[in-house]
């Protein structure tokens, strides 16, 4: 065999084994692309509405007030390769991300599902809250014990479903009120709960002890809402907190005669707290895609995302900048009346 046909073949093994190593070794990326848009004022496609409120008056509804969503393709476990982290870098509709991004180290795909849905659950009861705080409508907060902590004073003592009431008698109204409570003694200090397990009143005596420089009982809690009606959601298996203002002012436009939409497709995006403050979440560029693609014409921006929408958002979506849900609120009255509202 002759020396030039040799190194055509070797040549030809290296780049055959280089397109192999290509499409067989994933790379730690992950593509995010536009994902399902869903009308918090409409139905899923069970035909179950996706807000549901009962034991309080309600009013009929029009127009779209849509979460939007992002998709993505890769993770742990998963086999993307070079090439679609390339073709997806290319498509003005995609964004590449490291999967650090998106995962914790060690973190399954499993788990980080799990954890979705807890977001989204956790979401939902706060939209919940920040809607009757908008609409003043009374509730009760209460700090829940989620789990003890082995080799902390709590353990053996307090039990996962516990309601924390009070501490020494003084009133704990969430999770900061006891915080407080507790650093507000000594570590080592024998402190008297006050609490509620299994519809049961008790008082128990938890100890604290020095922890990260300050004192703990070692117990990792929840802060949960008591409504005086019931509001449900039916969305699937779609997770994350980022539908939380969207939910908000789904309520709202349920729980009052506003019409918030004038019977126009509006959608948003945005985690939200309690008291009604707007954050801001990941994935915009694609989630504005989406919401366009969808039909929306209006879309509800976190203030604090304005910056991630230079240059990105689609021809025909008007996009309008909140920093809180009554200014949501606000603006969307605005815009059925036909005023102007403060954009990006």
């Amino acid at each position: 065999m002759s020396r030039r046909s040799l190194t055509l073949i070797l040549a030809s093994v290296g780049a055959a084994a280089a397109i192999a190593v290509s499409v067989l070794v994933p790379v730690p990326y992950v593509i995010l692309g536009p994902g399902p848009t869903l009308n918090t004022l409409g139905k899923d496609s069970s035909g179950q509405p996706l807000i549901t409120v009962s034991g309080h008056p309600s009013y009929p509804t029009s127009g779209h007030l849509n979460m939007v969503t992002v998709s993505y393709v890769g993770g742990p476990g998963s086999h993307l390769n070079i090439f679609s982290a390339l073709a997806a870098w290319l498509n003005p509709d995609e964004a590449v991300v490291p999967e650090s991004e998106l995962f914790a180290p060690g973190q399954s795909q499993q788990q980080s599902q799990q954890q979705d849905t807890q977001e989204m659950t956790g979401s939902q009861q706060t939209a919940t809250a920040a809607a009757l705080t908008q609409l003043h409508i009374a509730y009760t907060t209460q700090v829940v014990v989620v789990q003890t902590e082995a080799g902390f004073p709590a353990s053996g003592v307090l039990k996962a479903g516990d309601v924390i009431t009070a501490v020494d008698g003084a009133t704990v109204t969430g999770p900061t009120a006891l915080t407080k409570l507790i650093t507000a003694h000594p570590a080592g200090t024998k402190l008297t709960l006050t609490i509620q397990r299994n519809g049961q009143r008790r008082q128990l005596s938890v100890g604290t002890k020095q922890s990260g420089g300050h004192p703990v009982m070692g117990v990792e809690i929840e802060q949960q809402y008591k409504f005086p009606f019931s509001v449900k959601f039916s969305v699937g298996d779609i997770g994350g907190p980022s539908a939380g203002m969207m939910f908000a002012l789904g309520i709202i436009d349920k729980l009052t005669t506003l019409d918030l939409t004038g019977g126009k497709f509006i959608a948003g995006t945005g985690e939200i707290t309690a008291g009604g403050q707007v954050q801001a979440i990941g994935g915009i560029q694609q989630k504005m895609v989406a919401a366009r693609n969808a039909g929306a014409t209006y879309f509800l921006t976190p203030a604090s995302n304005c910056s991630d929408t230079k240059g990105a958002t689609p021809a025909g979506l008007h996009l309008v900048k909140v920093s809180t849900l009554s200014q949501a609120v606000t603006y969307l009255e605005d815009i059925k009346a036909g005023q102007a509202v403060p954009s990006c």
